[in-house]
C-alpha cells in the first residue's frame, strides 16, 4: 500500500502548475517594475458617503423613527419612555412622517374611533412602503387580529425593549413582546422608572404609579391590555419626582388606569404615596392627580381632602361616574352606586372650598332607558361640572357590553348631542372676573396666541406670550372667562416664582440616562459627567456604528486572508521539499 509521501502530492501540484508557468518568486520580482496609478478621489462626496449610510442600510442605530401616540396619560409616558430609548441608542426621532424609515404606532384600546385612526396609520404605512412597530393596548389585548399579522409588536410592559424590536424589525424581521413582568412570580407595575425619556413637554413629568385596575367593568377594553392592578414601590416614584424637578420639570402628573387603587396590591395605599411625595415638591412647583374610581377613595376621603388643601397640589380631581342610574351602573360592574359618587362630591366640595371636579359619562350604554338617561341630565345640571367628559358608547370586541342588547345608533347619538347641550348651557367661570390668581405657566396655546397656564385648581388660565414666564409661577388679573378657560393679565409689580432647581431640559433632548444605559451605550463614564442627562449626537452615534462595523469587518478579512496565505505556505513548502 503506498504511503501518502510528498511525491504523490507534488503529481497532483503539477498537474494544475506545470514546469513553464512562472513561480511564486518569479511574480514577485515582477511586481517592482509595475507603476502604480494614482486615482483622484473626490474627498467631499466620500466623507457625505461615510456620514450618511445608504436609505436602505439595516445598520441599527442610524434610522429615523415617527413616534405617533393616542390615548391616555399612561400611554403619552409609555410613548415618551420609548422615544427616549431610541433617541439614547442613536435613531433620530423625527416628527415628519414621510421622511422616518420606520413607524412606532402606540395605540388606544378605550373607543372604536381611535383603533380606527390607529388601523389606518398602519394601511398608510404600509402603502409607503414603512417599517413598522405597533405598541399600546390594541396589540396587547388582541395580538391576533387580522390587520396586525406579520407585524411587530411590543408589549405594554415590555417598552424597556423596544430598542430591540425596532432593531430586529429594520432587518426584515417580525418581532412579539408581550409578556408580562415578574420578580419571584409577582407581577410588578411595568418597565423601570429610571428609563431614558423625551417628554413631550420638558416641564411636565407623567409618572405612570401603577398600572392595571381590580375592577372589571363590562365595557373596557382596556383591562384586557393593561390586566390587574400592580403597583410601584413609593420610594422608586419618589426617587423619579426628585430626579424629574432635577431636569428642570415644574408640574408633576401621576396616572394610572386608577390612582384611587394604588397600593393595595403591596400594602399601601395613595394618601402614603402623597404625603411623600409632596415633601421633595419645591416652592413653585405642582403636582396633579390622575384618575381615581369612587370606590377606593371612600376609603380616604379626610386623608384626600387633606392632600388637596396643600399649596403644592392643585385642588382637582377626576371621578368618573359613568351614569347616574343605578340600574346601568349595576349592568356595567362599577362597584358603587350613585350615592357613593354624591357622598365624595359633596364631601370634596366642602372640605377642598372651589375644587375642580371633572367626571366621565357613557351615552347609550345597552340597556340605558330614557329615565336612565334622564337621571344621568339631572345629576348634570345639580352638580354643573365645569370638566365633563361625554362619551357615546362603543361595543369593543371581546367585552361583556358587546354582546348585550345594544341601544341604536341614532338613540346614542342623540343622547350624546342632548348631554353635551346641557354642559354648554351654562358658564363655569364667569364670576372669577376680577379675581387676582397665581397660575404656573407650562404650554402654548393650540392657535399659538397665548401661553397656558392652569390656577390653583387646575382651571386654565391664558395670558400673553413672554417668554420670560414660561415655567414661572406668575400672579395675574382675570379679566375674561370662556367655557374651557379664562384669560388673565399679569400683575407687573407681582414676584415670579422659578419653581424648577435647574434649567429644564431643551425639547427633544433625552434625560434619565443611567451608568447602566451608558455602559450599555459605550460611554466610557470616566469621561462623562455624573449628571442625569446625556445628549448623543445622531451623526456621532451613527459614525460609531459604522466605525464598529468597519472594524468587524477588517478583522473578519484579516483572518481569512491570514487562513488562506497559511495554506498557501504549506503548499509551497511541500512543493520545493
Amino acid at each position: 500500500m503506498p504511503s501518502a509521501s510528498c511525491d504523490i502530492l507534488l503529481e497532483d501540484i503539477e498537474d494544475i502548475v506545470s514546469q513553464g508557468d512562472l513561480k511564486p518568486q518569479d511574480r514577485h520580482s515582477a511586481r517592482k517594475h509595475v507603476v502604480p496609478k494614482a486615482r483622484k478621489r473626490n474627498t467631499q462626496k466620500y466623507l457625505q458617503e461615510e456620514n450618511s449610510p445608504p436609505s436602505d442600510s439595516t445598520i441599527p442605530g442610524i434610522q429615523k423613527i415617527w413616534l405617533r401616540t393616542w390615548g391616555c396619560s399612561h400611554n403619552n409616558s409609555d410613548g415618551e419612555y420609548m422615544a427616549g430609548q431610541l433617541a439614547a441608542y442613536g435613531y433620530e426621532i423625527t416628527e415628519n412622517a414621510s421622511d422616518a424609515d420606520l413607524w412606532l404606532l402606540n395605540s388606544c384600546t378605550v373607543k372604536n374611533p381611535a383603533e380606527d385612526h390607529f388601523r389606518n396609520s398602519i394601511k398608510k404605512a404600509q402603502e409607503e412602503n414603512k417599517k413598522i412597530v405597533l405598541a399600546g393596548c390594541v396589540p396587547q389585548a388582541q395580538p391576533r387580529q387580522d390587520y396586525l399579522k406579520g407585524l411587530s409588536i411590543i408589549g405594554v410592559q415590555q417598552i424597556d425593549r423596544v430598542v430591540e424590536v425596532v432593531e430586529e424589525t429594520i432587518k426584515g424581521h417580525s418581532v412579539r413582546l408581550l409578556g408580562q413582568k415578574k420578580d419571584n412570580g409577582k407581577r410588578l407595575g411595568g418597565a423601570r422608572l429610571d428609563l431614558p425619556k423625551i417628554r413631550k413637554n420638558p416641564l411636565i413629568e407623567i409618572i405612570s404609579i401603577n398600572t392595571g385596575c381590580l375592577n372589571a367593568c363590562t365595557y373596557c377594553k382596556t383591562k384586557h391590555a393593561r390586566g390587574n392592578l400592580a403597583s410601584y414601590p413609593i420610594e422608586e416614584l419618589v426617587e423619579r419626582a426628585k430626579q424629574s424637578f432635577q431636569e428642570g420639570v415644574c408640574e408633576i402628573w401621576l396616572t394610572s388606569e386608577d390612582t384611587g387603587a394604588y397600593g393595595r396590591d403591596i400594602g399601601t395605599n395613595l394618601p402614603a404615596l402623597l404625603w411623600k411625595l409632596v415633601e421633595v415638591i419645591p416652592e413653585g412647583a405642582m403636582l396633579r392627580l390622575g384618575m381615581t374610581n369612587p370606590p377606593y377613595i371612600l376609603e380616604h376621603l379626610e386623608e384626600m381632602a387633606k392632600i388637596l388643601n396643600h399649596p403644592r397640589v392643585y385642588a382637582f380631581l377626576h371621578i368618573p361616574v359613568q351614569s347616574a342610574s343605578d340600574t346601568v351602573l349595576m349592568e356595567m360592574k362599577r362597584e358603587y352606586c350613585v350615592a357613593d359618587f354624591k357622598r365624595v362630591v359633596d364631601f370634596l366640595k366642602e372640605k377642598v372650598p372651589g375644587i375642580t371636579l371633572a367626571t366621565d359619562i357613557i351615552c347609550g350604554f345597552p340597556g340605558e332607558t330614557d329615565q336612565d338617561f334622564q337621571e344621568t341630565v339631572k345629576l348634570v345640571e345639580e352638580y354643573r361640572f365645569p370638566s365633563l367628559f361625554i362619551n357615546q358608547f362603543y361595543p369593543r370586541p371581546g367585552t361583556p357590553a358587546a354582546k348585550m342588547a345594544q341601544v341604536p345608533a341614532q338613540v346614542k347619538k342623540q343622547r350624546t348631542k342632548d348631554l353635551s347641550r346641557v354642559f354648554h348651557s351654562y358658564s363655569p367661570y364667569d364670576h372669577k372676573i376680577g379675581e387676582r390668581q397665581q397660575v404656573l405657566v407650562t404650554e402654548e396655546s393650540f392657535d399659538s396666541k397665548f401661553y397656558v397656564a392652569h390656577n390653583r385648581f387646575y382651571e386654565q388660565v391664558l395670558v400673553p406670550k413672554n417668554p420670560t414666564f414660561m415655567g414661572k409661577m406668575i400672579e395675574v388679573d382675570i379679566y375674561e372667562s370662556g367655557k374651557h378657560f379664562m384669560k388673565g393679565q399679569p400683575v407687573s409689580d407681582a414676584k415670579v416664582y422659578t419653581p424648577s432647581i435647574s434649567k429644564p431640559l431643551a425639547k427633544g433632548q433625552v434625560s434619565g440616562l443611567t451608568e447602566d444605559f451608558r455602559k450599555r451605550l459605550g460611554t466610557d463614564l470616566s469621561s462623562v459627567p455624573h449628571t442625569s442627562t446625556v445628549r448623543r449626537d445622531p451623526g456621532s452615534s451613527r459614525m460609531t456604528l459604522r466605525l464598529e462595523k468597519l472594524r468587524g469587518d477588517c478583522a473578519l478579512g484579516v483572518s481569512v486572508g491570514l487562513a488562506l496565505l497559511a495554506l498557501l505556505l504549506a503548499l509551497l513548502v511541500k512543493v520545493y521539499n
